[in-house]
């Protein structure tokens, strides 16, 4: 096939993806008293940070922004740098060695900012709680925002709630 001729397809059929569902109820919790902040809608960047978590958390939060869920077409697009971030996601629970680098982290990240929580751990430290290496859940270091709930958590969870940052 000429290339002429597949430029050509290419316009034709136009870009094609799958529709978004609405998000499912629980899908994921906000915190009371909190709205996304009018900058943030439309496009929002996003930090990762593994906090000491299993990697099933990671496994989910690539397979979001992979070519499946894809979570750039919401807006949401990961970012190597606090600095340049809107959203920071953290997954798994602080570890002593990760407390300070958290907190390092949300300071970087420019106001206005969303902390996102991303699995079970991230609350209630699940099976590591209590361990002598745990610092504590998110929400002991860092004002959380948005949880998204699950052991791990469905990759459609994490997009429904940067999809509910973005406002897309």
């Amino acid at each position: 096939m000429s290339t002429a001729r597949l430029l050509r397809l290419i316009t034709r059929t136009g870009r094609v993806a799958e529709p978004l569902e609405p998000p499912a109820d629980g899908a994921f919790v906000v915190r009371d008293g909190f709205d996304v902040p009018p900058a943030l809608r439309g496009s929002a960047q996003v930090r990762h940070v593994d906090a000491g978590s299993c990697n099933g958390c990671e496994i989910e939060v690539g397979a979001a922004f992979g070519p499946v869920y894809d979570a750039e077409r919401v807006g949401a697009r990961l970012v190597a740098s606090p600095r340049h971030a809107d959203v920071v996601a953290v997954t798994g629970v602080v570890t002593q060695n990760m407390a300070e680098p958290l907190r390092n982290t949300v300071d970087a990240t420019p106001n206005p900012r969303v902390v996102v929580s991303i699995g079970d751990c991230t609350r209630g430290c699940g099976l590591f709680a209590g361990s002598y290496a745990v610092a504590g859940s998110v929400d002991d270091v860092v004002q959380v925002d948005v949880h998204v709930p699950g052991c791990p958590p469905d990759p459609r969870a994490i997009v429904a709630a940067l999809r509910a940052v973005t406002g897309r």
